[in-house]
């Protein structure tokens, strides 16, 4: 029973989340609930557990992208310098890119303007405020780099279609 309440629950979002996305290469799977807007453009094999993506701005997500539940990505800020004080009713958009192979643990956040390169793996609870390299292992808030994985053997995997 359990296992057709899961598959039942993922058929529904990933229905849901397909026909909210603005452009995707392939169909998206969503394993739980997912708010997209019209700006989301996904490449193949994307895997939603869970994820929010607030603002005005573009969403660029990668080839076989996978999610942590309770994740959010955002493409605007308030405008602190506009003409009032703490800030005015202007927002500040910035678009979001997230490279192919990359993996997002539980509530991650990535906030605008951040450039997540090819294979990298946010750790969960993560703030991600600036730019993320290609195959590194980030962590904490604000989200920095503590390692990185082997690329030789990343690339081996990638080029043999090894992908998950």
């Amino acid at each position: 029973m359990r296992k057709l309440a899961r598959w039942l629950r993922v058929t529904i979002f990933s229905f849901i989340g397909n026909r909210m996305i603005g452009k995707s290469d392939g169909p998206i799977f969503c394993g739980g609930w997912t708010l997209l807007s019209k700006k989301v453009i996904v490449g193949k094999n994307v895997n939603f557990n869970g994820m929010k993506i607030n603002g005005s701005g573009f969403v660029f997500i990668g080839d076989n992208f996978h999610s942590g539940s309770e994740c959010q990505i955002l493409t605007e800020n308030h405008n602190y310098e506009g003409l009032m004080i703490p800030y005015d009713d202007t927002f500040v958009v910035k678009d979001v890119y997230i490279g192919e192979n990359v993996w997002l643990g539980n509530r991650v956040m990535i906030l605008p303007g951040v450039r997540i390169g090819e294979g990298a793996i946010i750790q969960a609870g993560s703030v991600v405020v600036s730019d993320i390299p290609s195959c590194a292992i980030a962590g904490g808030h604000p989200a920095k780099v503590f390692s990185s994985r082997n690329q030789a053997h990343y690339f081996e995997l990638k080029l043999q279609g090894r992908v998950n």
